[in-house]
């Protein structure tokens, strides 16, 4: 997916696809509960609109489902999602279905430079793609974006995780899609716990998940200090 020239049409099937699979295996829900629903109420109870940003979101799937979900409990929230790939800022704009997010092909340091600021931040699948130079770059623009809460939500790696997606992905063997091999390959990119532990800066914490999750979190009134945590969140 991330060759230029990769076939359009299976890609353009990848995004349709990601707003399946994701549900299914990026369990979202108990992030939206326990940190990111606090985060907009805290916001709104100040009496103004809360504001999330998602960083690299592909075809818009997770941008869409956390308006939704804030919708539903009440909340009016302004969502931005940016990718710095024209392909999925594209996909993403042309299947926005009327919940009004707000997308822009560009990448975390375009809006540090610009000086803007979100309550919450979030990412989805994010940080195995990233070299060690780019996931400190990612987590240090984070921190300067955020202000309340950040939440990068990736795979953790696994032999059972890969052979249960495997498994779960064999329908698609034929398909004109990247969703089963690019997702077997994320999976054996992936951070173990205690990896991602020594890669995140001082002030981000390490929360493992059920299903093969790894949170890395920023909290912007938090301690100083690096802690981390085994315990689902």
């Amino acid at each position: 997916m991330d060759d230029p020239s990769c076939d359009p049409v299976a890609l353009n099937n990848t995004y349709a696809l990601f707003g399946v699979i994701n549900p299914l295996v990026a369990s979202w829900r108990p992030v939206y509960r326990r940190w990111i629903r606090p985060a907009l109420q805290a916001a709104a109870g100040e009496g103004r609109t809360p504001t999330l940003l998602d960083v690299g979101s592909g075809g818009g799937d997770v941008a869409r489902v956390l308006s939704r979900w804030a919708t539903r409990d009440g909340i009016e929230l302004s969502v931005t999602a940016i990718d710095p790939d024209p392909r999925a800022y594209s996909w993403a704009l042309a299947h926005d279905n009327g919940v009004g997010v707000d997308y822009r092909a560009l990448s975390s340091a375009d809006l540090v430079a610009e000086g803007e600021r979100f309550d919450v931040v979030v990412s989805n699948h994010v940080l195995h793609h990233l070299s060690p130079g780019e996931l400190t770059e990612l987590l240090t623009d984070t921190s300067a974006l955020t202000g309340s809460v950040a939440v990068h939500n990736d795979l953790r790696r696994s032999r059972t995780a890969w052979l249960l997606y495997w498994v779960g992905t064999l329908p698609l063997i034929r398909a004109r899609t990247f969703a089963r091999f690019d997702g077997l390959l994320s999976v054996r990119r992936s951070y173990r716990r205690n990896e991602l532990i020594d890669a995140v800066p001082s002030g981000w914490s390490v929360r493992q998940q059920r299903f093969f999750r790894l949170l890395a979190v920023f909290a912007a009134h938090a301690e100083p200090g690096r802690t981390s945590s085994s315990q689902p969140s």
